[in-house]
């Protein structure tokens, strides 16, 4: 089972069980954000992501952010750290996160907010097994997974 099916899986469970639930992309959401920013309606827009009561942004990282495109994710962050939760998930380690957003300090404070209480787990890389996943996912560990060795848990 990959990242992107468990992402979604469990958003798909969060929501019968009472919860709003919202699944995106993280190239869509940083588009979906530029072009509100252009249009003059991006508050209005990152309300609507920052309101779910879990937020799930697939492929967070994988692919480089457009110049100051994070200064427009980063406030969404920011927002979902007193809303509810989130999860992420990502091919890339957080070690070149820097890279990925084109800003080490607030890639840094990305991280730092994704971290924070341990609300947000993030999936790198291959998985585990299903069973050894699901009970480190509900002790709230973070996992670091790099290709090819055995997960690392926060």
């Amino acid at each position: 089972m990959g990242k992107t099916h468990l992402a979604i899986a469990l958003a798909r469970e969060a929501i019968p069980a009472g919860y709003t639930a919202l699944f995106v992309s993280a190239p869509a959401l940083v588009a979906s954000f530029a072009r509100a920013h252009a249009e003059g309606h991006w508050e209005k827009r990152i309300s609507h992501f920052a309101t779910p009561k879990l937020l799930v942004v697939d492929e967070l990282g994988d692919l480089p952010f457009e110049p100051n495109a994070v200064h427009l994710f980063f406030p969404l962050v920011l927002r979902r750290c007193e809303r509810g939760s989130r999860r992420t998930t990502s091919n890339r380690n957080v070690s070149g996160w820097g890279m990925v957003f084109g800003d080490a300090l607030v890639a840094t404070a990305i991280l730092d907010r994704l971290k924070e209480k341990r609300r947000a787990k993030l999936l790198l890389h291959r998985l585990s097994p299903l069973p050894q996943l699901l009970r480190k996912l509900h002790r709230g560990a973070i996992l670091h997974v790099a290709k090819g060795s055995i997960p690392d848990v926060a």
